[in-house]
């Protein structure tokens, strides 16, 4: 195994290092409306376990974890490779370990990948819970000298980093991004439970039997006006799980507001639509290697499977509707994606006014959207407004927006969201 490690090593080379002025972002190339081939499609499953190379062990056997390979260059660096679980598959490239050392030491840990470059700035913790960003002294983004003649994401990119870590005998986790756990999103939904007007039940089983679990937040009995939210389509998409649980607690405030709109209307919330892919520490896919986020046409995977029979069931043959539809993910940097073309909504002009309201209330925030076409309806957007007139879009957070910027934004998105559609009524 060694010897085939050291041979994807030689895919790797030190080519340089460059500083980018970052342009404005306007959105990824246009897919959405693209249908693919959502059939089972074979995955390859990391091995699980620990390595010790001298003093210093590597372990991937945690909920989360991605570590493909480890080898030893000297006594002070390691060079880590990171695989998807199958490919094609878009530059998101996770990973997440820990690390022992019998002794105090000081390493660096080179993070290389199969067919990918580097994305994610490394975040570290000592208890796998806490996490803060890698001080940038200790972190060497190892960068194309011809970045700066591409788009925006690939010069996001870059071939490699160099991660200093200091080790001793009590754990230390690195990560793309925070742990966000299938278990981890369970416990926020208990907290979440603990308000009388929210309850939940188990709308399907994954692949690997873990719960898919809906809460229900609202007291109108009849379920007459309903809104749907959900996300964690993409395992490493951390920064849109943050805003989803934002939003969703903010739905469950205190405020007159919020009293009166779950009077009138129920929210449906499925805050994690890929557990498997999340806990196996999947870079986009799910256990049936696709991404799910193209599977709201065919309804090839279990996972779509289950929001699409929930919704039917509670919609179809009633005089209930579907106002609003909103899917959380993240990307390079914070965008709203919309339906270009669209049926007539239930609650026409929704979007547009939210976005009007939005920037009055974030100071010096200006929204950044792009429609893209729903004639397919292969994603979550084009789904909800195609079968059941709903406003809907697609909320995306950068992978570096400011963590706080993300809690404010989704908090006054929710209050704004609840004051209009209150007003719809009247």
């Amino acid at each position: 195994m060694k010897i085939i490690f050291t041979f994807f090593l030689l895919f790797f080379t030190f080519s340089g290092f460059s500083q980018t002025a970052k342009p404005k972002f306007e959105g990824q190339a246009t897919t959405n409306s693209e249908k693919v081939d959502t059939r089972n499609h074979a995955i390859i499953p990391q091995w699980r376990g620990q390595k010790t190379l001298g003093n210093i062990t590597f372990d991937n056997d945690f909920d989360g974890a991605r570590l493909n390979g480890i080898t030893q260059n000297n006594d002070t660096l390691y060079t880590a490779i990171i695989a998807a679980e199958n490919y094609p598959i878009n530059p998101s490239p996770w990973y997440a370990f820990k690390l022992t050392s019998k002794k105090p030491s000081t390493i660096w840990v080179n993070l290389t990948y199969l067919n990918a470059k580097h994305r994610y700035f490394p975040k570290i913790s000592r208890d796998g819970k806490t996490w803060q960003v890698v001080d940038s002294t200790d972190c060497i983004l190892v960068k194309d000298p011809e970045a700066k003649n591409r788009t925006f994401q690939e010069n996001a990119l870059s071939e490699s980093a160099f991660v200093r870590i200091k080790l001793d005998e009590k754990p230390t986790w690195i990560s793309a991004q925070e742990l966000m756990t299938s278990a981890i999103v369970n416990d926020w939904s208990k907290g979440i439970l603990k308000n009388k007007f929210v309850s939940s039940e188990i709308i399907g089983k994954s692949p690997e039997n873990r719960p898919f679990k809906c809460l229900r937040i609202g007291e109108d009995k009849t379920d007459s006006k309903i809104m749907i939210v959900i996300g964690r389509l993409h395992p490493p998409e951390v920064t849109g799980q943050f805003a989803l649980q934002a939003f969703v607690e903010s739905l469950c405030i205190d405020s007159e507001t919020a009293k009166e709109f779950r009077k009138e209307y129920t929210v449906f919330v499925v805050p994690m639509m890929n557990p498997d892919g999340v806990d196996n520490g999947h870079w986009r896919h799910n256990t049936g290697g696709i991404d799910l986020n193209r599977d709201w046409a065919d309804f090839n995977q279990p996972e779509t499977q289950f929001v699409r029979n929930f919704l039917r069931k509670k919609l179809n043959g009633t005089q209930r509707k579907l106002y609003f539809g909103i899917d959380f993910h993240s990307t390079w940097d914070d965008i709203f994606y919309t339906n270009l073309t669209e049926n007539p909504t239930n609650m026409d002009g929704l979007i547009k006014r939210w976005f009007k309201v939005l920037e009055e209330a974030i100071p010096d925030y200006k929204v950044n959207a792009r429609g893209s076409k729903s004639a397919s309806g292969v994603i979550s957007k084009a789904f909800f407004n195609k079968e059941f007139n709903a406003e809907a879009l697609v909320y995306e957070v950068g992978d570096n927006t400011s963590r706080d910027f993300t809690i404010l934004k989704s908090k006054t998105a929710a209050e704004k969201l609840m004051l209009l559609s209150l007003e719809y009524l009247k």
